[in-house]
């Protein structure tokens, strides 16, 4: 392997920032120089997150106007910004100034919303006004399983519905064996709506309960039809409908697509191909299982099909693969390391 690259997270104190600063831990290249919190700064990392005591030992939250101060003029570093969407933006224009006046050579992975869209635009219809649209041409957007190379010096990482939908959709839509309307029922944990409580998120409110959320207006849907056309060259119709789920972590999705007389083996051959080269996507026998990959970087994929319909099942980790992981999965490669560096650690299933 190659040197130490310093590693820092903006937003390191969520659950996304947590899941970061533990990947990073185990990380063979990449070494934490600095967990960014403007509200905990001089707070022990292991007061936030107990778990990591053993990894961080007294390390301490900073400030973003410190972080860059710590590190060598120079150096490498690897951004990873798990700050609130709307707000990652006008903190990474801060923080990439402040690499520059230190001469480091860096590049960014974004976890946030802000750098998914190629265009402005279609970021403002969504999320409203975009805080830094200088810098959206230095970003691009997808998973690595569905972008050749490194298009851009920064990437704006997928959410974790998105993910989810995109590993179904982008091999489906691409094999021609369908249509291009996809309906698609996601299944989430409450970890995906952050670390503050909320009324969905409450432990009450989710124990032994299901239900949907904003049906055929969630935000990830136009996102995910733009990043399936930018991968296959067709936009699909998209009808897509969330849920929340009784557990913590984990996405199952379930996408469905009309099609008449699609042989399962074609489909499956189809999805074998996509993902022939992939270390992190698996197509399995039946459907796949949330404890399978729950807290790893792992996909696992199960394809159906009948006279009339095609189905394609799907679980990830919304914080690993939907998030922190596919967010190092990409920096890994924009720091021409093996794209599994840190990422291989097997899903523990008994939680």
């Amino acid at each position: 392997m190659s040197a130490a690259i310093q590693s820092v997270v903006l937003g390191a104190t969520g659950y996304v920032g947590g899941e970061f600063l533990r990947l990073i831990a185990a990380h063979p290249t990449f070494e934490l120089g600095g967990a960014v919190s403007e509200s905990r700064a001089g707070d022990a990392v292991a007061a936030v997150f107990p778990h990591l005591a053993t990894a961080v030992g007294e390390t301490a939250f900073v400030g973003h106007d410190e972080w860059a101060g710590r590190i060598d003029r120079g150096s490498r570093v690897a951004l990873f910004s798990a700050a609130p969407h709307g707000a990652s933006a006008a903190i990474l224009r801060s923080a990439l100034e402040r690499a520059s006046a230190r001469d480091l050579d860096i590049h960014v992975v974004d976890a946030s919303a802000d750098f998914r869209y190629a265009k402005q635009a279609d970021y403002e219809a969504v999320y409203g006004e975009h805080g830094a649209p200088e810098l959206i041409e230095h970003f691009s957007s997808g998973l690595p399983e569905h972008v050749d190379g490194t298009p851009t010096a920064h990437v704006g990482h997928p959410g974790c519905f998105a993910s989810a939908m995109l590993l179904a959709a982008v091999p489906l839509i691409a094999s021609g064996l369908t249509g291009g309307e996809l309906f698609a029922t996601g299944i989430t944990g409450s970890t995906g709506s952050g670390r503050s409580p909320q009324p969905g998120t409450h432990h009450p409110e989710r124990h032994s309960n299901l239900y949907a959320y904003k049906p055929l207006s969630h935000r990830h849907a136009p996102e995910v039809r733009l990043l399936t056309g930018q991968a296959t060259g067709t936009l699909p119709r998209l009808h897509f409908v969330p849920h929340s789920g009784p557990f913590a972590r984990g996405i199952h999705m379930t996408v469905q697509t009309p099609a008449e007389g699609v042989p399962v083996q074609a489909l499956k051959t189809a999805f074998h191909d996509a993902y022939a080269d992939c270390a992190f996507v698996e197509l399995v026998n039946g459907t796949p299982r949330l404890k399978d990959v729950v807290a790893s970087n792992a996909c696992r994929i199960g394809v159906a099909a009948s006279d009339e319909a095609v189905v394609v099942t799907v679980v990830i980790d919304n914080l690993v693969k939907g998030a922190a992981g596919g967010a190092v999965q990409w920096m890994n490669r924009l720091c021409g390391l093996p794209e599994t560096a840190g990422l291989l650690a097997p899903a523990p299933a008994w939680t």
